[in-house]
């Protein structure tokens, strides 16, 4: 998992070039223009509860980049502005993955693309299982999850799921 990792392009039938690149360290301004360009319901379903803006250590937390906290941008040509993000957390062999797409690309396979993405990136650098916690109304997010990773267990934990699959 390398910040300096290239920019990937992807082609997808029917659609404009997708191209997906590693988070640079602190790049807030990145991380709060994908949080823009999500609406309340998009916000409710990635930070599970109402989010109508970011804290300012929240949007560090979110831009930070290290040995243990790899993301993912998305870009879509002709817009110059980031269309989806990816989020990994590394404690040891698991990892804690989320993901926002903005409301605008949603139903596109970017969020899938990314998540798929973030997972090879995971197993390369050692990880062997993911983990995430989803509101439990977010049906899109157990899809994705389900079409990247198969097989899953999922558990209900109040009013979120907790998912954990292998990636071995």
């Amino acid at each position: 998992m390398n910040e300096h990792s290239h920019t990937n392009a992807l082609e997808r039938p029917g659609s404009r070039g997708l191209h997906v690149r590693p988070l640079r360290r602190g790049d807030v301004r990145t991380v709060m223009a994908v949080f823009n360009r999500l609406g309340e319901r998009s916000r409710r379903a990635r930070f599970n509860g109402a989010k109508p803006c970011l804290r300012a250590a929240e949007l560090r937390a979110l831009a930070s980049v290290d040995a243990t906290h790899h993301a993912l941008v998305a870009y879509v040509e002709g817009d110059p502005q980031p269309v989806g993000i990816a989020r990994l957390v590394r404690d040891g062999e698991t990892a804690e993955i989320a993901f926002a797409v903005a409301d605008e690309y949603q139903h596109r396979g970017i969020g899938s693309t990314l998540a798929a993405k973030l997972i090879a990136d995971a197993r390369a650098g050692g990880v062997t299982e993911v983990t995430a916690l989803v509101s439990s109304d977010n049906s899109a997010a157990v899809a994705l999850l389900r079409r990247t990773l198969h097989a899953l267990d999922v558990r209900l934990e109040g009013a979120e799921l907790s998912i954990r699959a292998a990636i071995v």
